[in-house]
């Protein structure tokens, strides 16, 4: 009856962990098995097991360029996000139920809309006959339309309004677990706002800016139709780039190599992050 019991928990999450294997890890080693293959133009995938593919990103500068554009446009995102997102969730936490669940759906609109239907909508906006650079003409502010389209500026704004409800939802749940008393505690002893928000407030809610910034910072360095689109076809990422070496120039080796190795930087920096946030924040506590 004791085994059966010990036993229990691997049956409950064995359909998961199946399900796991099948759609998240098989393609995974699919993908870094084909990154090896070389490729050969007019036929494909070719014979024979080769690291070329991995030294081309290694030692080209073209794809040097391209790396360092998509984790310094996700680490920005990923600031701005935690700049909007933070304050934002904590006037959430402290609203009456009613307009708390009305401000919920305005910070949640963005996840109910395909997130090409939002791009587009960004590109109608910052197009030099967009909404905003119309405004800004009618106002007299400029005088000629601010190229906004196809710009870095352009495709970090776009990202920013995607994915910052990540954020908000990471630490409104960390505030939720949050006592009222220590800020009242704090208040009568003479603190003030900005002391509580920075001294009580912020330690406390940092596991939840820690889960929401490397959601953020994953889905914007993986990005592919908010760059596509309001990036266009010069301002390359690296999801941009894996698209057209797939469906572009067929190379699918030199794809997946560059799919393995941004999967191996998202995943290095998503634990070093952690690892020392952790290790800083015990520090402060201890």
């Amino acid at each position: 009856m004791n085994d059966e019991r010990n036993l229990l928990p691997y049956w409950l999450s064995a359909p998961g962990t199946l399900a796991m294997l099948a759609f998240v890890a098989l393609p995974l080693v699919l993908t870094l098995g084909l990154s090896l293959y070389p490729f050969v133009p007019g036929t494909g995938v070719g014979e024979g097991l080769t690291a070329t593919h991995y030294l081309d990103i290694a030692r080209d500068e073209y794809f040097h360029t391209i790396f360092a554009r998509t984790f310094g446009m996700a680490l920005l995102v990923t600031a701005i996000c935690v700049l909007i997102g933070v304050p934002e969730a904590y006037v959430l936490s402290r609203l009456s139920p009613r307009w708390r669940a009305a401000s919920m759906v305005v910070v949640l609109g963005p996840l109910l809309i395909s997130v090409v239907v939002r791009t587009l909508g960004w590109a109608l906006l910052l197009g030099n006959e967009g909404v905003i650079n119309k405004a800004l003409l009618a106002l007299g502010l400029i005088s000629e339309p601010i190229k906004m389209m196809f710009t870095f500026t352009g495709v970090v704004v776009a990202l920013v309004h995607v994915l910052v409800p990540f954020m908000v939802l990471a630490v409104w749940a960390s505030l939720q677990k949050l006592d009222a008393a220590t800020e009242q505690a704090a208040a009568s002893l003479g603190a003030g706002p900005p002391t509580v928000l920075a001294r009580i407030v912020f330690p406390q809610v940092i596991p939840g800016v820690l889960s929401g910034g490397l959601i953020v910072f994953a889905l914007a360095a993986s990005a592919f139709a908010t760059p596509a689109i309001i990036g266009g076809r010069r301002l390359k990422v690296v999801p941009t780039t894996i698209y057209d070496e797939f469906l572009g120039n067929l190379n699918w080796p030199l794809g997946a190599a560059l799919a393995a190795v941004l999967l191996v930087i998202v995943l290095a920096v998503s634990l070093g992050a952690n690892r020392f946030v952790e290790r800083r924040w015990k520090q402060v506590f201890q």
